[in-house]
């Protein structure tokens, strides 16, 4: 038992942030997708311009909820350049997405509804693993010095 309580304590943090990171993915998912489908079947827009403003607006949802719930505990290293490399990277995370709709429409030819989301669920899942990995790398950095648990009273601190 003690075994499991010091594998619990040594990798909490990376559970909890992963679990987190699954919350905010998966609304994130469920907006991305969403809208999606609204802007490709009812405003009749194109798959490839229905996922660049689906991902917008999702990768919007996402970065809010990641800096201030999932990774609020790691370093801030300003709200613009966070900002600007969290977009850069879903950009380049919606290269997948694109990719995969773009190869199912266009080079199979396959332009119904249900091949042209499933080659979304497939760009989207490609594109989670890269922002996962690239926002602890780059966008939400580790704390070069520990957060306290909780602050003092008054914000004075008290010495014991």
């Amino acid at each position: 038992m003690n075994f499991v309580k010091r594998l619990y304590e040594r990798f909490s943090t990376l559970l909890h942030e992963l679990t987190k990171f699954g919350v905010i993915g998966a609304m994130a998912f469920v907006i991305d997708t969403g809208l999606y489908n609204v802007f490709m079947l009812w405003l009749d827009m194109g798959p490839l311009t229905s996922k660049v403003l689906a991902t917008l607006i999702s990768a919007t949802f996402a970065y809010l909820g990641n800096r201030f719930w999932t990774f609020r505990h790691r370093e801030q290293s300003g709200l613009g350049r966070e900002y600007f490399l969290f977009f850069l990277l879903n950009g380049i995370a919606l290269l997948f997405g694109m990719l995969t709709i773009g190869f199912t429409k266009y080079t199979l030819h396959l332009h119904d509804a249900f091949s042209l989301n499933v080659a979304n669920l497939v760009g989207v899942g490609l594109g989670t693993l890269f922002r996962y990995w690239s926002y602890k790398k780059w966008v939400f950095l580790e704390a070069t010095e520990p957060i306290p648990a909780e602050l003092p009273d008054g914000g004075i601190r008290q010495d014991r």
